[in-house]
């Protein structure tokens, strides 16, 4: 894969998804400031209990209770969802020891993102910020709610549901000439001001150790050497596989199809994950998947990181 050119007038998806960033080439739109108060002031030995979850619909999760009773049992500092399918204000939600971040697909029920924190943020994105035209047959992937991004006092948290190459490879080549090296990109421009912390569904699992029949899925969506190979230049940028970096050798799961009793015959996929920057990886001190907690087909991921 080509390495991604520097950022040159990128796109600020914010709340005007077409407003073009006219400042300097080679650097990112200002983020918008959060809206209240001051960011909370972490002590060198804060432990930040940090979730994502692809939720695969975010009111469905709150109806079947899934969500309730895992942020009771987990009670998480910062937790990121994928795949929320709703705008802020159509789910209810009763969480008010957090701060709600939405990025929400301008498509109705489709695709999207969110935070939920308990610590304020520094300032806020909406959106991956590239010049880079995406539109293709089935939409344009910049205005799905697909990233959003939050700074913290010693951290960027991307929070990412990347587009799904489909089941017949049709936004494949979208996937590997420009969302991948778009994203990494954006990462590492990010990473020039803090380190980063970046979390999702990333629809495509690394090794064969993260998918439960590698021979059967070769050439299919979320296993082909391309979507391997755009997860792989995040490692080789430098960003660390919490997961594998703490569980080297253990073959654990983050989806499971809806068909053939999957997920009851643990038939899965690790396409979930946490990645930290290189300079993070003395702070991590644990990454978990949580297989027991229903509701959706995938499963949540978490790191404990020590800030």
């Amino acid at each position: 894969m080509t390495s991604a050119k520097p950022l040159k007038n990128v796109i600020s998806k914010e709340e005007d998804m077409s407003k073009v960033w006219a400042g300097p080439a080679n650097s990112l739109p200002p983020l918008r400031q959060a809206q209240r108060g001051a960011p909370l002031e972490l002590s060198p030995a804060h432990v930040l209990h940090l979730f994502s979850w692809n939720v695969n619909g975010i009111r469905a999760v709150i109806n079947k209770g899934a969500l309730e009773e895992f942020i009771k049992a987990e009670r998480p500092d910062i937790l990121c969802l994928q795949e929320t399918k709703a705008k802020q204000g159509q789910a209810e939600i009763d969480l008010p020891e957090y701060e709600e971040l939405w990025n929400s697909a301008e498509r109705p029920g489709y695709a999207g993102t969110a935070i939920f924190t308990k610590i304020k943020p520094i300032s806020v994105r909406n959106g991956l910020p590239t010049s880079t035209e995406m539109v293709d047959e089935f939409g344009d992937p910049l205005s799905e709610g697909r990233v959003l991004t939050a700074e913290f006092e010693k951290f960027f948290l991307v929070n990412v549901y990347t587009p799904n190459s489909k089941p017949d490879l049709s936004r494949l080549s979208l996937r590997e000439k420009k969302w991948d090296p778009g994203f990494l990109n954006y990462l590492k421009e990010l990473e020039k001001d803090k380190p980063v912390v970046v979390c999702g569904d990333f629809n495509a699992a690394l090794t064969e150790m993260d998918i439960a029949r590698p021979g059967q899925n070769h050439h299919s969506a979320g296993f082909t050497d391309e979507e391997r190979r755009g997860i792989g230049n995040l490692l080789g940028a430098g960003f660390v596989d919490t997961f594998r970096a703490l569980h080297p050798d253990e073959q654990r799961y983050t989806w499971w199809s809806h068909w053939g009793h999957a997920r009851e015959n643990n038939v899965g996929w690790r396409i979930d994950y946490f990645f930290i920057s290189k300079g993070l990886q003395g702070n991590l001190k644990s990454a978990e998947i949580y297989e027991k907690y229903l509701g959706s087909d995938h499963c949540p991921v978490s790191i404990d990181l020590e800030i």
